[in-house]
């Protein structure tokens, strides 16, 4: 099959560069759009595995040109925030435990990337994440 009538194709990851590790449990929804002027069209979502990774992301419409990608962050850092509260209690004198955070709020509650895409190519995002900041790349 010819690239140019194949649509393109996303998937995406998450890490948390605060604790090391991947990012589980995190609602992404991804809408697409034909055209810079075009409306989007919400095409589903999925959550984040044990890995950090969505591996059942909706398949784009051929003709997309522009995909979007939100990730909702804020229930995964409550529940990290938690977690972290737990064990803090639980091994108190651990030297490199995780510090606490300096607020109950999360910053970034969602972060949502937009991208142009290429039919039949391939684009996978992930999203480097921690409380105050976040990185997205075009990755392989």
């Amino acid at each position: 099959m010819s690239t140019s009538t194949t649509a393109a194709s996303v998937s995406t990851h998450i890490l948390d560069t605060s604790a090391g590790r991947p990012a589980e449990g995190v609602a992404v929804r991804l809408a697409a759009r034909a055209g810079r002027e075009a409306d989007w069209q919400a095409l589903g979502g999925s959550a984040t595995d044990a890995d950090g990774r969505c591996k059942d992301l909706p398949a784009l419409p051929r003709g997309t040109t522009h995909v979007r990608l939100d990730f909702a962050v804020e229930a995964y850092f409550e529940k990290t925030e938690k977690t972290e509260k737990t064990e803090k209690k639980q091994a108190d004198a651990q030297q490199d435990a995780p510090a606490n955070r300096d607020s109950g709020a999360v910053f970034f509650p969602e972060v949502t990337i937009t991208f142009a895409v290429t039919p039949g190519e391939h684009y996978h995002v992930p999203l480097l994440l921690n409380p105050f900041g976040y990185s997205v790349y075009r990755g392989s």
